[in-house]
């Protein structure tokens, strides 16, 4: 049996165990959180689990795609891809390609890898606790952090699939709803940009290297950790991390502006042959740090988040038959993010499904929720917590959420309180606020004329 085999399957069997042991926990919010800051300045946030040999590190920077260039949309993506396509060569240590590097992690049954979003550039470990497996894993994600390759080759085959991939989703109605939508809603805001041919050709390793070394830095780095890991030992892995990027420096990242509220009612019609129209309705919504986060999350749930018990869904769906699925969201980041309504329908029921839905939201801002729909939504969502929290991931997640948007330490354990607080005021007050239903982004793609 070859060493990557050996492992692979050590670490199924592992995985196997820690699985069962997950079914056994009893989810309980009350999850103390510890933090401090690093001496590179790095925000440490740590959840230690001792129950399960496992680790979870998620580390996050402000390189998301709100700072690419417009011309260059995509490069935040791109060098989040690229980033495991191999390391140099570092003292001793020799260059390791992108299969070498894959079979490194594979051997350790460890997971390393990178994203970006909108706003954050994440680089995640996932790895069990077994000292040498641990060391092993930690010292090869330093590596990767301090001397990814940027190989151009790479590179070119990844763009080549890249704009593949672009080309086959012009076949598709939902690409070209959602470019009209988030043109109109967000305009020269960085979240509106979208990476196009154009832009992606652009795009040269050096840019990635750059953008990489700009953004990538220990001043700026939030450090999210959930596992069976002490204080000491989270600070040994920080130290290793961040002294391999502490190199980049940290030169101050320019202001993004904030996004610009919709002053009339845009209403988009594109002609495309399919068998079902695409509508989305919409505007900016709210950045994370709102005050009224709680009543527009509640609210919402009642409005178009709750699925088959939602406003939505009745009105649309079951009484008329307009569509099968139909939703609404906040999606909230450090700007404000879209609130986004969204169904498919026969072309020649389009204008009459537009119709409903924004007769919906005009009277949800206008009247808010009866009480029995407020009730059953906080019975819903409270009962539901313990699925937000009931694995390494999940929590995980959350905390890195706590660490990005500055929310306090307990919000864990506070989170079915701030759900039960909410009222019918509250709700009401806050989407009259926030949402102007006679100023929304209409776009229909594929409707009949």
């Amino acid at each position: 049996m070859s060493s990557t085999s050996f492992f692979s399957a050590r670490f199924k069997r592992l995985l196997c165990a820690l699985g069962a042991c997950l079914l056994g926990l009893q989810v309980q919010a009350a999850m103390p959180i510890e933090h401090w800051t690093h001496a590179s300045g790095a925000r440490v946030y740590l959840v230690s689990t001792p129950t399960l040999p496992m680790l979870d590190v998620q580390v996050n920077f402000d390189g998301g795609s709100r700072r690419e260039p417009m011309a260059k949309a995509g490069l935040a993506s791109a060098t989040a891809g690229l980033f495991s396509g191999g390391v140099m060569a570092q003292g001793e240590l020799p260059a390791l390609d992108e299969n070498q590097l894959s079979e490194a992690w594979v051997d350790l049954g460890a997971q390393f890898g990178a994203q970006a979003s909108s706003d954050r550039f994440t680089v995640s470990l996932r790895t069990l606790t077994e000292s040498a497996l641990l060391e092993q894993a930690v010292a090869l994600a330093a590596r990767q952090l301090a001397a990814p390759s940027w190989p151009d080759a790479v590179w070119q085959r990844d763009r080549e699939r890249t704009l593949a991939a672009l080309k086959e989703a012009e076949n598709r109605p939902a690409t070209h709803a959602g470019r009209t939508f988030s043109r109109a809603v967000f305009g020269e805001h960085p979240y509106g940009f979208e990476a196009t041919a154009d832009t992606l050709n652009t795009i040269s390793v050096a840019d990635m290297r750059n953008f990489y070394r700009r953004h990538v830095a220990a001043c700026r780095a939030q450090i999210s950790l959930v596992g069976a890991i002490d204080r000491a030992g989270t600070d040994r892995i920080v130290s290793q991390f961040m002294a391999a990027v502490q190199p980049h420096g940290c030169e101050p990242l320019a202001e993004v502006g904030e996004v610009k509220p919709i002053d009339r009612a845009v209403d988009e019609r594109l002609p495309f042959k399919a068998a079902q129209a695409q509508v989305l309705i919409g505007q900016p919504g709210v950045a994370r740090d709102d005050p009224d986060f709680f009543p527009l999350f509640v609210g919402n749930y009642i409005l178009g988040g709750g699925g088959f018990v939602s406003r939505l869904t009745t009105e649309v769906r079951e009484k008329r038959g307009l569509s099968y699925s139909v939703y609404s969201y906040f999606s909230p980041g450090r700007h404000a993010g879209p609130f986004q309504i969204g169904l498919t329908t026969r072309p020649d029921q389009a204008d009459e499904a537009v119709g409903v839905a924004r007769e919906v939201v005009r009277a949800f801002v206008a009247d808010g929720p009866t009480e029995e729909e407020l009730t059953a939504a906080k019975e819903n969502l409270v009962n539901g917590f313990a699925l937000r929290i009931d694995s390494n991931r999940k929590l995980l997640d959350n905390v890195a959420n706590i660490a990005w948007n500055g929310l306090p330490l307990d919000y864990l354990d506070t989170w079915t309180q701030q759900v039960e607080r909410v009222t019918v005021a509250d709700i009401r007050r806050a989407f009259g606020r926030v949402l102007q239903p006679d100023r929304m982004v209409t776009v229909v793609v594929g409707a009949q004329p």
